[in-house]
């Protein structure tokens, strides 16, 4: 991963020092942008890899940004902030950030999560490409794996993260086979489940409302009981 280019957007300028130091010292490139506005004239460098990105910009609050840039670009984001509320920590995967990593934080755990993202993602683009399934049908529904949209049996497009998109692709891709908590942990932010980590819950929940006619009596997304989730209609792939 030598040479990769990391935008990082933050107006701390002692954190902005800090992680210079970490990145060039792991064979990273650093760019800088210390508000939204100055983000946003780099982002359309596509030689970007990765986006760190603080929540608390001058100009604009830092999940909204996130927003915007997943609106456009599938670059990875990693929250790396000093809001540890739990709810901040899942709107930003929710809205499609790949990681969250809150202040103050070790150089090892940093490089580490930088590094097991832009793994996970480029397999993801290196298992897209070898495939040839363009979309999946289930339930009436329509997942299109060629531009991440999804469409209602009424032909309606609904809404989705790029979080809530992996997601979905999972429970499809192993549908009537139980997807655990741990690997929907996985999904939303490479990191190690614990009992009390109610992210996965509620991610799974956030998708029901999209999907099921009763959220509160899903058909298509059931419970398995201690374990996880899974997906119990039939799919049908269609391939290019």
């Amino acid at each position: 991963m030598n040479n990769t280019k990391i935008l990082f957007i933050d107006d701390d300028q002692r954190i902005c020092r800090l992680v210079k130091r970490y990145l060039d010292g792991n064979g990273f490139e650093v760019v800088f942008a210390h508000d939204a506005a100055a983000a946003n004239s780099l982002l359309p460098d596509d030689s970007i890899a990765l986006i760190l990105l603080d929540i608390m910009l001058p100009d604009k609050d830092g999940l909204t940004l996130a927003q915007e840039i997943r609106s456009t670009s599938d670059t990875p984001i990693i929250f790396l902030t000093a809001k540890a509320e739990i709810e901040d920590k899942v709107t930003g995967l929710e809205i499609g950030a790949d990681d969250y990593i809150t202040k103050p934080f070790e150089e090892k755990e940093l490089i580490a999560r930088i590094q097991s993202v832009l793994r996970r993602t480029q397999a993801q683009t290196t298992n897209n490409n070898q495939t040839n399934r363009t979309q999946a049908n289930f339930a009436g529904w329509c997942l299109n794996m060629l531009n991440h949209t999804l469409h209602s049996p009424e032909g309606v497009a609904v809404d989705i993260t790029s979080t809530e998109y992996r997601l979905l692709l999972k429970l499809v891709s192993h549908s009537n086979n139980t997807i655990k908590r741990e690997e929907i942990l996985q999904i939303l932010s490479d990191r190690e489940w614990s009992p009390l980590d109610r992210s996965a819950d509620m991610a799974i929940s956030k998708l029901r409302k999209k999907i099921e006619k009763n959220p509160r009596k899903p058909e298509i997304i059931k419970t398995v009981r201690n374990i996880g989730y899974q997906l119990t209609t039939a799919v049908d792939f269609v391939e290019a």
